[in-house]
């Protein structure tokens, strides 16, 4: 199994950068999946206020608040299918036994499978910092947060993709025993990802347990956003986020190696 190291990591970025011009030289498709991608966003997002606007709470939970939640979350989905887009994609290289093309580059095949059809997302950054950006504004007038809720938010975006790439990464090495894992993904992935976009408070306690330990997305923004928002249980709150993203990272790296090690190639 290759090894990480710096002659690696080049490579990995020169197959990036071919990633990227092929993908831009086909404008048409790229400004019309943004404008797609940014209208079923805003359409999500509009059903949720029109139910807050109407019941003005949800639990104690103001429409600045959801809004923060979802904006985050988008923003961390965003930053991990930008950079793994093709982690998801796994079982279509495996189906079509493509992966084995990914063994003989001269980079670790994850970073290789990273690298394939990189796509540069605009409409999802752009729609999750403008609802960030008018939560915390909003939040900020009535004296709810301060500044220093912008550089924790930074933080919680980071580990949330974090989080979010590990549950993916699970998801995907499944496919080295099952290969067929869509619907597998529906339920790590999709639905989790749609359940985080609100309070977990709203769920019976099976489910957040289920969304704060098996698939750990509550703390990719709801367990943070306690403390950001609302300054419970405590900064350690914050601490304790990065330390689940990292052990979340480790253990699903692992999990790959070993599905990697019992992967059995189409020309096996």
């Amino acid at each position: 199994m290759k090894r990480l190291d710096g002659s690696s990591l080049r490579m990995y970025l020169l197959l990036v950068k071919a990633s990227v011009r092929s993908r831009m030289q086909h404008p048409f498709n790229f400004v019309v999946g943004t404008i797609m991608a940014a209208f079923v966003n805003v359409i999500d997002f509009a059903l949720i206020a029109v139910v807050l606007r109407r019941f003005g709470q949800v639990q104690d939970w103001s429409m600045a608040e959801v809004a923060y939640l979802y904006g985050v979350i988008v923003l961390c989905k965003a930053l991990y299918r930008t950079f793994a887009s093709d982690v998801h994609q796994l079982e279509k290289y495996l189906v079509s036994g493509d992966l084995d093309q990914l063994l003989t580059r001269p980079v670790p095949v994850l970073l290789a499978l990273m690298s394939q059809n990189v796509t540069l997302y605009t409409a999802e950054p752009l729609l999750g910092v403008t609802m960030v950006a008018w939560s915390l504004q909003q939040l900020m007038a009535a004296g709810q947060v301060g500044w220093a809720a912008v550089p924790l938010t930074l933080l919680m975006v980071v580990t949330g993709a974090v989080i979010l790439f590990a549950i993916g990464l699970a998801t995907a090495t499944a496919g080295f025993w099952i290969t067929r894992i869509r619907e597998l993904q529906v339920v790590t992935e999709d639905a989790s990802k749609f359940a985080a976009q609100y309070p977990l408070s709203l769920y019976p306690k099976w489910l957040q347990y289920v969304l704060c330990t098996l698939i750990p997305v509550g703390f990719a923004n709801y367990i943070p956003s306690l403390y950001v928002l609302r300054g419970e249980p405590g900064f350690w709150v914050m601490g304790a986020t990065a330390l689940v993203a990292g052990l979340c990272l480790m253990l699903s790296l692992r999990f790959w190696r070993f599905g990697l090690s019992r992967y059995q190639s189409a020309g096996s």
